[in-house]
């Protein structure tokens, strides 16, 4: 069983994804060209923003965003504690201070009462300048974006939306990556659209900024590359993965978003209450990047991995731990630590993910879910 099936999709869509790598290597035109370009305009019709920029990964997208907003010393960025390292790696790249903002315990996504008693708290010391927001689509459910957008809006700041894992989520009707004054989403191989390398897009409807981003992610280029204009990086999606993507966005749109869906709702289905699975709001809808269940506690997490391996079923554990526990954050989480994080440290210490992917057989969750229900059956 995989954890998440890209050899089933591949078999499924060879055809049509074998076509356009060979379109590509038939055109010996491997950077740039015009599948970048007709990728970037179908992701901005998708999302529903006037510009895409893509870019060589989506920690890059992200650095691009803060980069644009002249982020730097001085300034806080406030980001939630239970994600993946590279949403804050990020804010040290700029000399900006990441301050660690707690999750709800039901949708693991950024909280909005936190998020604001952090803001209060650095106004009230009064060393840092409170700046930006990045809030996390986390394992496909987007952030409570109203919620969040109210509190930037009272506070002045700029929301960033790391879209990484929520690409295909949706509000309503706004899809994931429209929600953020910047958004930015990640096509590493495992994420709800993913290519066959790295790869990231940045998303927005600012003209200025679209065209900053332009020239950040190709050396600070000016009229064209050999005139650079600003310090910048290199960062471009290259024209192979370029290609794959248009067919995986055809996919995504055409069967995949509704078949995760579907297996989500057997995990609910067959579960049954037997462990606490995770909650969709009302009104949203998730593309299920992770299936993440959580456990009683810690030892009884670590046994459940152990069953679930004897059967040959794999699951990981995202995240063992928050980002102000990482050593290379140790200096920088100045103001939301350890007790001031409860629902991060409740989660990292037993949440499980579990086989999630459109081409999961309905079997499958079945046989998932009876060993995690009775799951000392399988200990012997």
């Amino acid at each position: 069983m995989e954890f998440r099936d890209l050899r089933t999709q591949y078999l499924k869509n060879k055809v049509q994804i074998d076509s356009v790598i060979q379109s590509v290597l038939s055109s010996a035109h491997f950077i740039g060209g015009s599948p970048v370009t007709q990728l970037e305009e179908k992701l901005a019709d998708y999302v529903g923003v006037k510009h895409c920029i893509s870019c060589a990964n989506g920690t890059d997208a992200l650095q691009l965003a803060l980069m644009v907003w002249g982020i730097g010393e001085g300034d806080a960025v406030f980001v939630p504690d239970f994600t993946f390292f590279s949403t804050a790696e990020v804010v040290p790249w700029v000399n900006a201070t990441p301050v660690f903002v707690d999750i709800d315990k039901d949708t693991f996504n950024i909280s909005p009462q936190s998020l604001e008693g952090a803001i209060q708290e650095v106004i009230k010391e009064g060393k840092l300048t409170p700046k930006v927001v990045i809030a996390v689509d986390l394992f496909g459910q987007p952030a409570d974006f109203p919620a969040i957008r109210a509190i930037t809006d009272k506070y002045n700041l700029l929301l960033l939306e790391d879209g990484a894992q929520g690409f295909g989520g949706r509000i309503g009707k706004q899809r994931a990556c429209s929600f953020g004054d910047i958004s930015i989403t990640s096509f590493f191989p495992a994420k709800p659209l993913g290519c066959y390398g790295d790869g990231g897009a940045v998303f927005t409807d600012n003209d200025e900024w679209a065209k900053l981003i332009e020239s950040y992610k190709v050396h600070g280029k000016g009229e064209d590359k050999y005139d650079n204009v600003r310090i910048g990086l290199n960062s471009r999606l290259d024209t192979l993965q370029a290609a794959i993507l248009q067919v995986k966005l055809r996919i995504l749109e055409d069967y995949e978003l509704d078949s995760v869906n579907q297996a989500a709702s057997w995990y609910e289905k067959y579960l049954d209450n037997s462990v606490v699975t995770p909650v969709v709001k009302e009104g949203y809808i998730s593309s299920w990047a992770q299936y993440t269940i959580l456990l009683e506690d810690e030892n009884k997490r670590s046994k459940m991995q152990d069953i679930l391996r004897k059967c040959n079923i794999p699951s990981m554990i995202y995240y063992p731990k928050g980002l102000h526990e990482q050593r290379a954050f140790k200096q920088s989480a100045q103001y939301m630590k350890g007790s001031e994080l409860p629902n991060t440290y409740y989660v990292s210490r037993r949440c499980l993910s579990l086989p999630m992917h459109p081409y999961l057989r309905e079997e499958e969750v079945i046989k998932i879910s009876e060993i995690i229900i009775y799951g000392r059956n399988y200990e012997a």
